[in-house]
């Protein structure tokens, strides 16, 4: 099974180079998305967890995704990088 790499900040896979945030010098960052990271900064520096949870939560259910996939990823949230305190 393929190792799928997510958003350390929102838990989006990062499956396609367009995804991927960008850093200051234009290239691609591993590790956060698009929505997330954008020319070497967050773009909501001051969210905290409980606000990312209902961001995702949000937008999964604007995509009609079953209440257990979206329940997965709210508990995924925590255990990212930009949220466990371990970055």
């Amino acid at each position: 099974m393929e190792n799928i790499v997510l958003c350390q900040s929102c838990g989006m896979p990062l499956d396609k180079e367009e995804l991927k945030g960008t850093e200051q010098n234009g290239f691609k960052n591993e590790e956060y998305c698009k929505y997330c990271y954008e020319n070497g900064d967050f773009k909501k520096p001051n969210i905290n967890l409980e606000d990312m949870k209902d961001t995702v939560s949000t937008q999964m259910k604007k995509l009609k995704l079953p209440i257990n996939t979206i329940q997965k990823a709210i508990n995924i949230l925590p255990t990212l990088k930009r949220w466990n305190g371990k970055n």
